[in-house]
């Protein structure tokens, strides 16, 4: 599971910065400074994410966590959190359809799962 984890959290990165760099170069002219604002935040969320994906990795690969089931929990969170939270707010932000904020949450609650499954994981 680590090797899997490590190339999703390698790909997710990649868009990332690929994802900010349109935001930058192709969507600056293209979207309003609020709509900008939005993308800019999904960038944000998807790179730290991913990161901490690729340390998800990291952790699986440790002896003493490769047979953990919570830190393999909180590795697909974070793939969710990315798709949803990430995803909704760059849909958002380029079609301009607000009832997709609505599934922002969502991705973000994924995301605060994950990152207390880990702790839990830490602690035990």
């Amino acid at each position: 599971m680590d090797r899997v984890f490590l190339l999703i959290g390698a790909l997710a990165a990649g868009l990332g910065v690929a994802m900010g760099a349109f935001g930058a170069h192709g969507l600056r002219a293209r979207l309003t400074v609020e709509m900008l604002a939005v993308f800019e935040t999904g960038v944000r969320y998807h790179v730290y994410h991913a990161l901490a994906l690729l340390a998800t990795a990291l952790l699986l690969g440790r002896p003493e966590f490769q047979a953990s089931r919570l830190i393999v929990a909180s590795g697909w969170l974070f793939v969710g959190g990315i798709l949803l939270f990430s995803g909704s707010l760059y849909l958002l932000a380029v079609t301009g359809i607000r009832p997709l904020g609505a599934i922002t949450p969502i991705g973000g609650v994924a995301f605060l799962i994950a990152w207390a499954l880990l702790a839990i994981a830490a602690i035990r």
